[in-house]
């Protein structure tokens, strides 16, 4: 019985134990900041990040249309026009996960290996949950970062990435989106 006790101690109190944990937006839902700082591979540009909720590709999809670029060069200079100015909008997808170690069941485990049994919980000893993340760069005729501080385009570029994202977040129907923009 001390057993039986000790083990639901441990499985209450040490369950999962988070070994990575995907990055949270406080009191935002998007954050500015060098994209290299987020994921390892992208480049030291300032970019605007913000969490996908939707599926693979939607993004994709969104900017081909709302921009009407037919599948060419989706993603990279995008041009679009901001206070007369000339604007070039690039897109990445990143993956952040988070990874939790179920430490109880690897010790019940180890300790059936120990007896001579089988295991029982071999595939169960962590999980992983994908979250995907937009990363957007903008770049004046220039080629200088809008999202940089003392770049003067800065506050109305983050205005028009903000709406971007809540045109995103909200359409369905892509299709929508050149009925909207011709009237």
């Amino acid at each position: 019985m001390k057993k039986l006790l000790a083990i639901v101690i441990v499985f209450t109190f040490a369950s999962c134990i988070p070994v990575k944990i995907a990055p949270r937006f406080k009191n935002q839902d998007y954050k500015i900041m060098l994209a290299k700082k987020f994921q390892k591979d992208m480049s030291r540009e300032t970019s605007f990040i913000f969490k996908d909720s939707k599926e693979a590709d939607e993004f994709y999809n969104y900017i081909n249309k709302k921009y009407q670029l037919n599948h060419i060069d989706v993603g990279y200079n995008v041009p679009f026009q901001l206070e007369k100015q000339t604007l070039y909008l690039s897109y990445h997808e990143a993956e952040r996960t988070d990874e939790k170690v179920n430490l109880p069941l690897v010790l019940v485990d180890a300790k059936r290996e120990s007896n001579g049994n089988s295991r029982l919980f071999e595939g169960n000893y962590g999980t992983r949950t994908g979250h995907w993340y937009i990363i957007l760069t903008v770049f004046d005729e220039n080629i200088n970062n809008c999202l940089r501080d003392k770049h003067p385009l800065k506050n109305k570029t983050i205005e028009y990435l903000k709406e971007l994202k809540q045109e995103y977040l909200t359409t369905q129907n892509y299709e929508e989106l050149l009925l909207t923009k011709k009237s």
